[in-house]
């Protein structure tokens, strides 16, 4: 082990920006990182279809 810091088994993944604009670098993002959003538009369009749900029915009320 050359560098004492070196001991972790993981590392942050890089990221891209500063301060308050800072973000994860979509290119280094991948399902072995644990970066799998395959189903994320299906649950966005549940979630929208719910609240359109949800705003017709106080409508009625």
């Amino acid at each position: 082990m050359r560098d004492p810091q070196e001991r972790a088994t993981s590392k942050p993944l890089p990221t891209l920006g500063e301060g308050c604009v800072r973000r994860y670098d979509p290119d280094a993002l991948s399902p072995h990182s644990g970066c799998d959003f395959a189903e994320a538009a299906e649950l966005w369009r549940k979630l929208q279809e719910e609240a359109g749900e949800q705003s017709e029915t106080a409508q009625k009320e």
